[in-house]
């Protein structure tokens, strides 16, 4: 059981492809800090206790006696002969958190089981398995998806929550001593094998390639628990997962391999809040590898360039681990990043300590618009199944609602489900609502998404394991109607007495942008969808300024400027061009109020000696260094502050970024155009079915909805919760259509004035 072993460290060689910022040691002030930030991360339970980890260890030693002697009974039933029954071996490894060694108390177990080329997926892992672990008192809640992107099982030992993989090799026997990091084990595997086994890869590789493993797994337990804290820990959610803070976190150590986590921290949210996306942030160069498999390419791979944020693996074959990423979810994210910054540059300066930058997110205080979706089923056993296929749909909302209003609505999904205790076998999840910041409002301007929840009902509808009882309603709520049971303990929490650092960071906002704007609607726009005390300092506006005058790369060429700020298909609606022409690529950079922060106090070395030379590994780059060219700070420069943010520009160059292209349409939202452009039937609808033309691709027309299961974001004056009615059906086109009678007010979303929204609606 287990992966190869590996050192504390890997000092003594040049990791990562370029060269490293800075290689610079630690100070008194950074010993310090990191003690405190240890301290701390002690003091919030993030490590487990002794005794958990000896469980677990016993837990995996006893999975892997089972899966052994499952292969040999398994072995004797296919009628191989008895010495092939006794060498006949399976092997269990460990990957994610636990292999990373970040798991907290109660965390699952990755693992993976590798087993030879006659025991099969279907029948003998998910079949001869399965059963053997159902009728063992030690297992409990045992729960296979064999028709999971990447099968799984999913099952408790002991307590133990355990996610078991398994990978089928072309071996007839499985050595004990198995090095899974040789990229011939992929021989002759099929692609669900090939992912199976990507994670435990990518793991080792993970480790093998960061200077010092324990400053990068205390970095990496910070930054997993900011992220957590923050909101913007959710692989579904279109945020970020373990596996892409891991790679990010491992960038930043090599960029600082004598750093302390203090130091490191700190780097990691200048590095990331002056990042370029969608420049891919990558560990090591990526091989084309002799097996043929598809690694991540923009230059050859269309379906790679409609990615936001591409964070690549580092084992073969590489691929984008973050490819769920959103145009609104990035800019979440790097809005975080700004805030980590800012936060770190006052740490310097004492004026915020380690409370201020965990603060949690008051997700429920942020916005002043909600969408609401509410799942139920009829059992727990069904609640888990239709849980798991709605949280992997509910990206598509986001993505729907991005597309159909050109990203002018932007979209907060919380990382999350609420469970209502009154209600059984129910749970409920959130996303915040607000205009794009920083776009002029019209008086009476409204968003109709209600074609957009429709189509994104009809897809969750399509589940082929759909029972009787498993429903989903998706609703409009306003902030001061949010249920009880989204708050600790069922309480509403009352506004805070003493002033936090975002709530500090939001007046500072909204003073800033009261001066900045020469028109009401303006501010109105530019204040919507806050609550005092709490506002996200977004960046759009900047960005396009930004890249506009940037003499660096940016992902299209300049002669493509009308087709960014248009819609999908290259159709320039009046729509997209209110806002910034390039929001809806995603590339969203946050905006500075000052320059990034200086080194850590008292670290100050010679910029000479601080600053290594970097260099573009792969030619043929739109914007390359030569090779041993690196960057030489003269005493011209101003500090070591801007030093280390020019080469934090240099190190973004590479041939991939000048081959991205802005998103028109993604992949997985095409096979809603059908629907769109059909008439629709679907049903669970007291309303008998309805019918209606529906505008194409572009999205040109009005989004409304198109039959009577069909909702519409609603809004009443109580600000009570309204569930998405239909709306009435308006013809997009010439072609005429029947009145439908309305039997609730139609309300859409209107951000200018939500207390005329009742009158209006009549």
């Amino acid at each position: 059981m287990g992966s190869p072993g590996l050192g504390t460290g890997n000092s003594g060689q040049r990791l990562g492809i370029t060269e490293p910022i800075s290689l610079g040691g630690p100070t008194e002030y950074d010993v310090i800090k990191t003690r405190e930030l240890e301290k701390y991360l002690q003091n919030v339970g993030l490590y487990e206790s002794q005794e958990e980890a000896v469980s677990r260890e016993e837990v995996l030693g006893r999975l892997d006696q089972i899966v052994k002697n499952w292969v040999k009974a398994i072995s004797r039933a296919k009628g191989l002969n008895e010495q092939l029954v006794q060498e006949a071996n399976a092997k269990i490894f460990t990957f994610g958190s636990y292999r990373l060694g970040v798991h907290g108390p109660g965390a699952d177990i990755d693992t993976l089981c590798v087993g030879p080329r006659h025991a099969t997926r279907e029948e003998d892992f998910f079949g001869e398995l399965h059963k053997m672990l159902s009728e063992m008192p030690e297992v409990s809640e045992l729960h296979p998806v064999p028709d999971a992107h990447v099968p799984i099982m999913k099952f408790k030992f002991k307590g133990v929550s355990i996610d078991l993989l398994y990978a089928k090799l072309s071996l007839w026997v499985i050595p004990e001593d198995l090095d899974i990091s040789q990229d011939s084990i992929l021989q002759n595997t099929d692609d669900q094998t090939v992912r199976s086994l990507n994670g435990c890869r990518v793991t080792d590789q993970i480790l093998r390639l960061v200077p010092n493993i324990q400053n990068f797994r205390t970095t990496l337990r910070c930054m997993r628990f900011w992220a957590k804290r923050r909101g913007v820990y959710s692989n579904v959610a279109g945020f970020l997962g373990g596996i892409n803070w891991a790679l990010l976190v491992a960038r930043i150590c090599q960029l600082y391999p004598n750093a302390l986590p203090n130091m490191l921290v700190s780097r990691f949210f200048r590095v990331y809040t002056q990042w370029r996306w969608p420049n891919p942030v990558m560990l090591c160069a990526i091989k084309e590898g002799s097996l043929g498999l598809q690694v991540w390419d923009p230059r050859k791979n269309p379906k790679d360039r409609y990615h936001l944020m591409p964070i690549i693996t580092p084992a073969y074959p590489s691929m984008n681990s973050s490819y769920n990423v959103s145009s609104s979810t990035l800019r979440i994210m790097t809005d975080e990043f700004q805030r980590g910054s800012e936060i770190c540059e006052a740490m310097e300066a004492n004026k915020a300590d380690w409370d201020a930058l965990f603060e949690a997110y008051a997700f429920f205080e942020a916005y002043k618009n909600y969408l609401q979706i509410d799942i139920s089923a009829e059992n727990d056993d069904d609640l888990r199944n239709w849980k798991g296929w709605v949280e992997s749909r509910l990206r598509q909302l986001t993505l729907k609602i991005e597309r159909h209003t050109y990203n002018m609505l932007q979209c907060h999904p919380h990382p999350g489900d609420f469970q209502d205790n009154s209600r059984p076998f129910h749970c409920s999840y959130f996303m915040g609502l607000q205009r794009k910041l920083g776009v002029p409002v019209n008086e009476g301007e409204q968003f109709d998404i209600r074609l957009t929840v429709e189509e994104f009902k009809h897809s969750v509808n399509t589940y082929t394991l759909w029972k009787p009882g498993m429903e989903i309603r998706v609703s409009h709520v306003k902030r001061r109607s949010i249920p009880s049971f989204v708050f600790p303990g069922g309480v509403r929490p009352s506004r805070p007495s003493k002033a936090t650092w975002d709530s500090r960071r939001a007046s500072d906002a909204k003073v800033s942008g009261h001066a900045g704007s020469d028109k009401p609607g303006e501010v109105k726009g530019a204040a919507d969808g806050q609550v005092d005390g709490k506002k996200r300092k977004r960046a759009d506006d900047s960005a396009d300024t930004q890249l506009k005058n940037s003499k660096y790369i940016t992902a299209v060429p300049s002669s493509s400027a009308e087709v960014q700020a248009g819609s999908p298909g290259g159709t320039v609606s009046p729509c997209s061009l209110k806002g910034d022409n390039v929001d809806a690529t995603g590339l969203v950079e946050p905006t500075r109020g000052k320059d990034e922060s200086n080194m850590t106090n008292g670290s100050k070395t010679s910029s000479t000696d601080e600053l290594s030379s970097l260099n573009s590994e792969v030619d043929g780059s739109v914007r390359c260094i030569p090779p041993h060219t690196g960057l030489h700070v003269t005493a011209d420069a101003s500090s070591s502050k801007e030093a280390e943010k020019l080469a934090i520009e240099q190190i973004m160059s590479g041939p991939y970024v000048s081959h991205q292209a802005f998103p028109e349409e993604p992949e997985e939202l095409e096979d809603d155009l059908e629907f769109r452009n059909r008439v629709v039937s679907v049903g669970n609808t007291n309303n008998g079915p309805l019918q209606a033309p529906v505008s194409d691709a572009a999205g040109a027309a009005p989004i409304i909805s198109s039959n009577g299961a069909g909702p519409s974001i609603s809004l009443h004056a109580s600000g009570s919760i309204e569930e998405l009615e239909p709306a009435e059906l308006t013809a997009m086109t010439s072609i005429p259509v029947a009145p439908v009678v309305q039997k609730k007010p139609l309300i859409r979303l209107n951000f200018t004035s939500l207390g005329k929204a009742s009158e209006k609606s009549g």
